[in-house]
Parts: C-alpha cells; structure tokens; sequence
C-alpha cells in the first residue's frame, strides 16, 4: 500500500466500512423480509404488530447504516487525501450522498411502523414501498462511491484487480439502478450486475483490515557511527 495511506487511518476506515456492511445486510437483508408480505398489506400489518421490537430494531439499523457510511466517507477522505484529492472527495461526497438516500428510507421505515401499530395497512404498505425504492434509486450514489474507491485503490499500490473490481461493480451497481426501474420483470440480470460490488467491497474491507492491523515491519537500528579521530 502507498506509504501516504496511514495504518491507524485504514484500520478505522476498514471498521467503519464493515460495520456499514453489517448493519446493511441485517437491517435490509435479514429483518426486511421478516416483516414484508409482498402484496399483502394486511400480513404485513400482522407481521410489525406481532413483532415491534424487530420492526424498530430494523428503523434503529438504517439508521447505524446512515451513521456508519457517513463516517466511512468521511475516514476514506482522510485516508487518500494527500494521495488524490479530487478521487477521494468524490468517494465522500457521492458515500454521503447515499447515506442520504437511506436516511430517507429509515423515516419512511418508521413511518410504517407507526402506521402498522395504528392499523392502517394501507399506508404501512405505502411507506414500506417508499423504504423499497429509497434503497433502490440509492443504488446510483452507492456505485458512484465505488468506482472513484478503485481508481484510488489503483494509485494506492493495493492489488489492481482489486481496484478493476471496484470499478466494474460501481458501474455495474448504477446500471442495475436502471435496469431494476426499466426491467422491473428480469431482476436475476440486476442482481448478476452487482456481483463484482459485492466481491470488491468484501475485498475492500478485508484489505483495508489487514493492512490497519498487521504488524509494522521492524526498522532496524542504524548503526553507530565511528567517532571522529582526535587531532
């Protein structure tokens, strides 16, 4: 890695950028589902009232996803700043953007909740769809963020397929943005096209860990240096 990238600041890049990951994959991945009958609004009603505290942990998540990409956005700048300014603003700026996008998603999440609990089904399956489509459209800043992460990854010294996949994945990621709006019917191809995002960031993550805790090479000692003769 590139000796202007500091370990102290790709250790707690990297711990951000997971946590961003994991509260991600629960809240939208794993809890989501748990509370959504597609196409039947009254099941999900059922599913948020018999569940509350899910369904606020999942509002509680999107917003530690929020929280967890701003920082990573944040921390990414400080990281690669004084190696490409322009490149590592634009991580910043399209990562909080996208933050953003899923702080809307997390209002609208618990807007559904309280409608649920007030038993109006109608707009808890109204605002779930809003959550749905925050994270959707979302998608065009979260594969904006990562196409300027590889080509900084490219000038970091790190692996360069590593930076090709960063890459690909953003561009792969925006293109699925679109493909899921327009082709709503065939989502495997939106899904196939954001496999190399998921393989970089993993990757991503993994790099950035290693990199901020592995031990620092030891420097060897100079020598001492010979006294000077006496006259």
């Amino acid at each position: 890695m590139h000796p202007l990238v500091a370990r102290p600041l790709a250790r707690t890049t990297g711990l951000l950028y997971l946590a961003l990951a994991v509260t991600g994959m629960l809240g939208f991945l794993v809890i989501r589902p748990r509370l959504v009958a597609p196409g039947d609004p009254d099941a999900t009603v059922a599913n948020v009232v018999a569940a509350e505290q899910l369904a606020r942990g999942a509002v509680a998540l999107e917003l530690a996803v929020v929280v967890a990409q701003s920082l990573a956005a944040l921390w990414f700048f400080r990281l690669f700043r004084r190696l490409d300014a322009v490149n590592a603003g634009a991580v910043t700026a399209f990562g909080l953007a996208n933050a953003l996008a899923i702080l809307g998603s997390a209002a609208a999440l618990g807007t559904a909740v309280d409608s649920a609990l007030a038993g109006d089904a109608a707009s808890t399956a109204l605002m779930f769809l809003l959550s749905e489509h925050l994270w959707g459209v979302g998608g065009v800043f979260f594969g904006l963020w990562l196409v300027p992460m590889g080509l900084l990854v490219l000038r970091a010294g790190m692996p360069r397929v590593l930076g090709w996949f960063l890459v690909a994945g953003g561009a792969g990621y925006v293109l699925s943005t679109f493909w899921q709006v327009l082709v709503p019917a065939a989502p495997v191809v939106g899904d196939l096209l954001v496999v190399p995002a998921t393989v970089g960031e993993l990757w991503m993550i993994g790099a950035l860990l290693w990199y901020g805790f592995r031990r620092a090479p030891a420097v060897a000692a100079p020598e001492p240096a010979e006294p000077a003769l006496q006259r």
